[in-house]
């Protein structure tokens, strides 16, 4: 079972980019991109290798704008412009609601379709990357993995416990191996 990263409930491109780890592709094939969308609120069809590349293709984009943006360096221009034009794949519009008092979303005029599912995952990128959870945005730091995660203790520089875990484990192992060599 693959434990979700701080961060990826609100954070849908976050999430988008933990689909890829070190082993693992939940992204592999177009059914498993399909339930991943779905899973995630965007109900779309991804029915071909070229529908799946233009998701594994935005995924990489957003990867490169959380890695220069948790590195403090500019993202290349083509990886702005791929994240860009995924966000205009679909006609949206900003809808004011008012339940408790007003918020708004972005509402698609194509709901259901990989286009809107894009443009979505595009949009929140360019929200997380400009706005208030863009400073949060860390990669984790324990040898081997890639996801990213929103830091919000200062003390925090894992993904998961089991990343840390494993990092504790080895630097145990590291000090138990130092100290038997020490004592030779």
């Amino acid at each position: 079972m693959v434990t979700t990263a701080p961060g990826e409930d609100r954070v849908p491109a976050l999430a988008l980019v933990n689909t890829r780890r070190v082993a693992a592709d939940d992204l592999a094939t177009p059914a498993a991109a399909a339930d991943w969308l779905r899973g995630h609120g965007l109900a779309a069809d991804v029915t071909d290798a070229a529908a799946l590349s233009r998701l594994t293709d935005l995924r990489a984009a957003v990867r490169e704008l959380l890695a220069a943006l948790a590195e403090g360096r500019a993202p290349e221009a083509a990886v702005v412009e791929t994240v860009n034009a995924a966000a205009r794949a679909d006609g949206a519009a900003l809808a004011l609601t008012w339940r408790d008092g007003p918020s708004s979303a972005w509402h698609s005029t194509r709901p259901g379709t990989l286009d809107a599912a894009v443009a979505a995952l595009a949009r929140n990128a360019i929200e997380v990357v400009s706005g208030e959870f863009g400073p949060l945005i860390r990669p984790c730091e324990a040898h081997g993995c890639i996801r990213y995660f929103l830091r919000e203790h200062a003390r925090r520089r894992w993904c998961s416990t089991t990343c840390g875990d494993r990092v504790r484990a080895a630097r145990h192992q590291r000090l138990v191996v130092e100290q038997r060599e020490g004592s030779r």
